[in-house]
């Protein structure tokens, strides 16, 4: 058997991936990798009813194959419009009426983790907070208690104002710490995001806040240190964070 016969042989039993690294040896062997009919075939595969047609819905069905197979790689974001020292939270924290936390946070002070986690942070908690997820945490000074009893009656609201525009969007409105995992020691909260009528297929974003706490032997209080904001659901890096608050309904 001639040595082309054999390349054609053998051709059509690879995959896509080798059969594309075969068209790359030399000349004759391109020429037969090139065969529409071994990317028909290919795509017969993926696509059946694309190729019930006489003639393929692309210029050929090489050109389909490599279009529509291919990894899609993860596209690089444009530099965000507005950055954390453009910004500063409003972040307020009840009990029933009564007022336990109320601070106004520059951007550039709500940072992604703690640099050293406090001494006395589960390890479980710990590895959370030095996970690769990007997370805007705030360390509480003076520390508030909360009673874990009454947890259903604690309350969050967040604002986030623009200094370069003097304007105003809503995170979080009243949503209740309704639940409090006492394994990774966090007390959760959520809501989903006003999101700018622009962006109209945009929807069901949620903005989680946590309150972190420690295991003091006492389980009807709650010592909170610190408190984590996230939009991890669909951000997840400093510039897809940016994007999404540059996206809210500001007013």
């Amino acid at each position: 058997m001639a040595f082309e016969e054999v390349l054609k042989a053998v051709f059509p039993l690879l995959d896509g991936a080798d059969l594309a690294s075969c068209m790359a040896v030399s000349k004759q062997w391109r020429d037969i990798a090139s065969d529409d009919y071994l990317w028909k075939c290919l795509c017969s595969n993926r696509w059946p009813s694309m190729c019930k047609r006489p003639n393929p819905p692309s210029v050929t069905y090489y050109k389909l194959y490599q279009t529509f197979c291919r990894r899609q790689h993860r596209r690089t974001l444009l530099p965000p419009r507005i950055s954390f020292d453009d910004l500063e939270f409003f972040i307020d924290i009840w009990a029933e009426t009564t007022l336990l936390f109320s601070e106004v946070v520059p951007g550039s002070v709500l940072q992604p983790g703690f640099k050293i986690p406090p001494s006395g942070v589960c390890d479980l908690l710990k590895f959370h907070l030095e996970g690769s997820e990007y997370k805007m945490t705030l360390p509480v000074e003076p520390r508030f208690t909360i009673p874990a009893g009454q947890n259903q009656n604690v309350s969050v609201s967040v604002m986030v104002g623009r200094k370069d525009s003097n304007k105003v969007a809503r995170i979080i409105n009243k949503s209740m710490f309704d639940y409090i995992d006492r394994s990774s020691y966090r007390a959760l909260a959520f809501d989903y995001l006003d999101i700018s009528p622009v962006y109209p297929f945009l929807s069901g974003i949620r903005a989680w806040i946590s309150l972190l706490f420690m295991e003091d032997g006492n389980e009807e209080v709650i010592d909170v240190f610190g408190i984590q904001m996230d939009f991890c659901d669909v951000a997840n890096s400093k510039e897809e964070v940016l994007w999404l608050l540059d996206m809210l309904d500001w007013k």
